[in-house]
């Protein structure tokens, strides 16, 4: 489950900043900024309801899935295929967070 709600966390995060940036960098219409909204609004709700009891812990572990996540936006929606550095900085931030989340604590 905590997977999965990271990853709608991302997605919902690079939706709203992809509308943002498609309004001020691609001169698309203004409209664009609601859905922007929505999705942003919606990524502040999922991050919260991932489990670790402190926001910061949650917010760092959530680095590594944004990052992996908007590799894969650039691919799926840009069309630009990862190259071996993205992939290997990817998988290097996914072993970060998975240090994060799995840590033994008390």
């Amino acid at each position: 489950m905590t997977a999965g709600v990271y990853l709608l966390a991302a997605l919902a995060e690079i939706g709203g900043c992809y509308a943002v940036w498609m309004w001020w960098r691609a001169g698309a219409s203004a409209l664009w900024l609601l859905p922007g909204a929505l999705a942003l609004g919606a990524f502040a709700w999922f991050l919260a309801l991932t489990p670790p009891e402190v926001a910061g812990r949650s917010y760092a572990a959530y680095g590594g899935i944004y990052i992996a996540a908007s590799l894969l936006w650039m691919w799926g929606m840009e069309g630009a295929r990862p190259d071996r550095f993205d992939l290997l900085g990817a998988a290097l931030a996914l072993a970060g967070t998975a240090v994060i989340l799995f840590a033994p604590r008390g």
